[in-house]
């Protein structure tokens, strides 16, 4: 029985030599695979191309906004690690709340059929899902509007540098002041327009529409100059303003009169609660031969990380030489699209059942509940306060003289909530902050209190 441990021993010496002879062998050929290291390389800068950069891009002021307003916040966590837990976020506008139940299931049942021999589904519609956009014409329209004139996406944000990409850079453009920052950056990229002026924070070419507590928020577009493309949204991202029906008509009216053509962007329609005010373009007599609609489902449903949305071009609307805007969004769509995700649009329409309505319905509930707490909370300490009636935010006029990137600062750093400063929306914005009412519940009962401390006058 000697000789066992004595064959144990022989073989484990020959395993550590073996062993010992791989690894010699591994770093030879690690070593004749490597690149060679010479002397000059680690002296010699990153080398460039030899392509020229956008000059479009060079014209761009800063970062875009939101971006910028997370690298201040990680700047003051990483100053300040132990306030981490404290942040509540009032800035940008993600949902919150979870997806709701009726809706989930239309999300969570797409998925399942792509596991199965019949339900599995390739490359469908670039346009969208035609029962998809059959219930948007008829639930959201009402009518108003074709299936065939319905493209479905992957996001409004998305679908506005689409439009751009139809326009080209040959046009004009108008937009509110302050406006959703989108509009203007996306026509600075697409060589809309000239350089910025540092003493207005306003681009050469870009027709500002001034939108003001003095006006209502709508502007004075009578005594604007003439733009080939007006951007207008309503509810208004970040005022909280939704336009009446008069205002809309007359808006119509002039692009009609001018050979404008109007896009509207109805992000935020299903906050609008008062009645009598459109949620729709299409709901204004000659809309149909003036208009586009952007739209989406990222505020209905909290679809803001699923990604979903649709853009409505009429028949009507058409080119000074007569050709079909329309027909050119959908070279747009079908050669730099592949159409929406066939799970996200089956969530769609589980989003447009009446189960989905209802569960929309208090989800905006929900939201413009925390509105009005913000909105009274910023009131019972002396502000005027714009929004929050019909739309998801809240817009606060600063004391006089009072910037509006130092009050972001301010709010921080004494109360560890973040917000967005009004001059992000444009030189209008300025002496305004915009407060989000999408957190929860308890986040914005504890942001007001926190608010009412810190910003007290």
């Amino acid at each position: 029985m000697d000789i066992i441990p004595q064959i144990v021993s022989q073989t484990v010496e020959v395993i550590m030599k073996l062993s010992g002879a791989i690894s010699f062998l591994m770093l030879a050929s690690a070593s004749a695979f490597a690149p060679a290291s010479t002397s000059t390389r680690s002296n010699t800068a990153l080398s460039m191309s030899g392509v020229a950069r956008n000059p479009n891009f060079t014209k761009l002021a800063g970062g875009y906004l939101f971006p910028e307003i997370g690298r201040r916040r990680n700047a003051y966590l990483a100053e300040n690690p132990e306030m981490a837990d404290r942040i509540i976020s009032l800035g940008i506008g993600d949902t919150t709340q979870p997806i709701p139940e009726h809706i989930l299931k239309g999300l969570v049942d797409s998925a399942a059929k792509l596991g199965t021999k019949d339900g599995y589904s390739g490359y469908g519609d670039g346009n969208g899902n035609a029962d998809l956009r059959a219930k948007i014409a008829d639930k959201l329209y009402g009518g108003l509007i074709k299936d065939s004139e319905v493209f479905v996406s992957d996001g409004a944000k998305c679908d506005i540098m689409r439009v751009q990409q139809v326009f080209g850079p040959g046009v004009t453009t108008a937009v509110q002041d302050p406006s959703y920052p989108v509009y203007v950056d996306t026509s600075v990229m697409m060589g809309q327009t000239g350089d910025i002026d540092t003493e207005t924070s306003q681009y050469e070419n870009i027709v500002y529409m001034p939108c003001t507590a003095e006006n209502d928020f709508f502007p004075d577009i009578d005594n604007m100059p003439r733009a080939d493309i007006v951007y207008f949204c309503s509810p208004n991202n970040p005022t909280g303003a939704a336009a009446t029906k008069e205002q809309l008509e007359k808006l119509v009216k002039v692009c009609k009169e001018r050979g404008s053509i109007l896009v509207f962007d109805a992000a935020y329609a299903p906050f609008i609660r008062t009645e009598g005010v459109p949620k729709s373009i299409f709901e204004i007599d000659g809309a149909r031969e003036v208009a586009i609609e952007c739209n989406s489902f990222s505020k209905y449903a909290g679809f803001t990380g699923v990604r979903l949305g649709w853009t409505v071009v009429p028949d009507e609307l058409t080119f000074a030489d007569g050709t079909l805007v329309r027909d050119d969004f959908n070279r747009v769509m079908s050669t730099a699209f592949n159409g929406a995700s066939n799970i996200v649009q089956g969530g769609g329409l589980a989003c447009l059942d009446d189960e989905g309505l209802a569960e929309i319905d208090t989800l905006i509930t929900y939201y413009l509940e925390n509105a009005q707490l913000l909105k009274d909370a910023m009131e019972s300490i002396g502000y005027d306060v714009y929004g929050g009636n019909d739309a998801p935010y809240v817009f606060v006029k600063l004391p006089e003289g009072k910037s509006s990137w130092d009050t972001f600062s301010e709010m921080l750093e004494k109360a560890q909530v973040v917000t967005i400063p009004g001059a992000g929306f444009g030189p209008g914005g300025e002496g305004y902050l915009r407060l989000s009412a999408f957190a929860s519940r308890d986040t914005i009962i504890e942001a007001c209190a926190r608010l009412k401390v810190a910003m007290a006058v």
